[in-house]
């Protein structure tokens, strides 16, 4: 779960209730409770309306009520379709989530009226899909990696790179990174790479997923993306 989304997940769990300890809120969140008290921390220092006493727990001030989320038709055929593409390209666990995100959606349809989008997504099969998951943890933690890789040629090479972003092309997951060999932006099929493995390099400071679009001439507007994605402004550095 995003941080974000966390935030306004506690405000949703304090509503209604006389008083909330941070052990409850951890439990309910699976986190720990000093990730509770950070988060809480942020919470009362934004001036959001909450307020906690030692041992007593939290409470939301009386008359406040989280903004509920709501969707058009549009807007739920669109997750729905997301929901099936994550379920059939990415890793077991956020397949699972989707999957799960899936059946929610598919209620609210019902419940609504309204016809599922005949859009279908075929299962990935034999794709590595299970190799998302650990290449996205060493892009948030900043990992630089030793990949042994095999071109379409089959020709092997052992390269050390700086993990920047995934991406997917209907068929297949590609990883964006900077070279360390070829001291350039470089981007490896996902399916290719032999094995990989954490390893300790430098980060130069200009090397950027910015840089690589920039490189790979990617066009101003999927720049721009990329920016509103990643700059918006809950996401904290």
């Amino acid at each position: 779960m995003r941080r974000a989304d966390r935030l306004l997940q506690i405000l949703h769990l304090l509503r209604g209730r006389r008083r909330t300890t941070a052990a409850q809120l951890a439990a309910w969140l699976e986190v720990s409770v000093r990730t509770v008290y950070r988060d809480m921390a942020d919470l009362l220092g934004s001036g959001a309306p909450v307020n906690g006493e030692a041992g007593e727990g939290y409470w939301l001030e009386q008359g406040f009520s989280p903004p509920p989320l709501s969707f058009s038709a549009a807007e739920l055929a669109a997750l729905e379709v997301g929901a099936r593409m994550l379920a059939g390209w990415t890793d077991p666990a956020t397949a699972s989530a989707a999957a799960g995100a899936l059946a929610k959606i598919h209620a609210v349809l019902g419940s609504a009226g309204l016809t599922p989008a005949p859009l279908f997504v075929p299962q990935h099969h034999d794709y590595p899909c299970e190799r998302l998951a650990p290449l996205r943890e060493a892009i948030l933690a900043g990992q630089a990696l030793a990949i042994d890789y095999q071109d379409e040629l089959g020709h092997a090479s052992q390269r050390c790179v700086l993990p920047l972003g995934l991406f997917f092309w209907g068929n297949r997951w590609t990883l964006a990174a900077w070279c360390l060999l070829r001291q350039d932006y470089r981007h490896f099929r996902i399916d290719r790479l032999q094995q990989w493995q954490p390893v300790t390099a430098a980060w130069p400071p200009h090397i950027s997923l910015d840089g690589f679009l920039q490189a790979a001439q990617a066009g101003e507007a999927n720049r721009r993306q990329l920016a509103q994605t990643t700059h918006q402004s809950w996401h904290r550095s």
